[in-house]
């Protein structure tokens, strides 16, 4: 069986979040990439506290750039999600294999995506007095279950 989905964290700074994150990907079959810089060391006890011992039987990549990433994944579909999309993202097609792109939990994705990658930007609502962003592990967990949902046959039959 296909991986359903690949998440795609660009330049995290905070273990825990990838920790969490890398746990959601284990319980889903879903392949993790990381694009660097990154802002902790993969061997950090915070991503591996997080992860528990799902950590080791995660399907992981790291890549040095977001060029390397579009090398080593040709063809690859990507989603980008962010505060600054205009799209919503129940509104998205999340075609099996896609790419679930987010940015570094203090500032989004780089800038040069909100031009590059416009047509494929999205948001999750919000509406609270407060609403900066979400938690990424939070926006990662809501995003990927909702494009689980949408393609859920013939993945979670028993």
């Amino acid at each position: 069986m296909p991986v359903p989905f690949n998440i795609v964290l660009v330049a995290p700074e905070i273990p825990q979040n990838t920790g969490t994150i890398g746990r959601l990907c284990v319980s889903t079959d879903t392949r993790l990439h990381l694009v660097k810089p990154l802002g902790f060391s993969l061997d950090d006890r915070y991503v591996k506290r997080a992860g528990m011992d799902y950590w080791p039987h995660l399907d992981l990549s790291v890549y040095e750039n977001w060029e390397e990433f579009l090398d080593r994944n040709p063809g690859a579909e990507c989603l980008f999600l962010s505060t600054k999309g205009e799209k919503c993202f129940w509104d998205a097609a999340y075609p099996v294999g896609s790419c679930l792109v987010f940015g570094r939990e203090s500032s989004g994705l780089p800038p040069e995506f909100y031009q590059r990658y416009r047509e494929r930007l999205y948001q999750i609502p919000m509406q609270g007095k407060f609403h900066r962003s979400l938690n990424l592990a939070n926006a990662v967990s809501i995003v990927l279950y909702e494009a689980l949902r949408i393609n859920r046959k013939g993945f979670f039959d028993k």
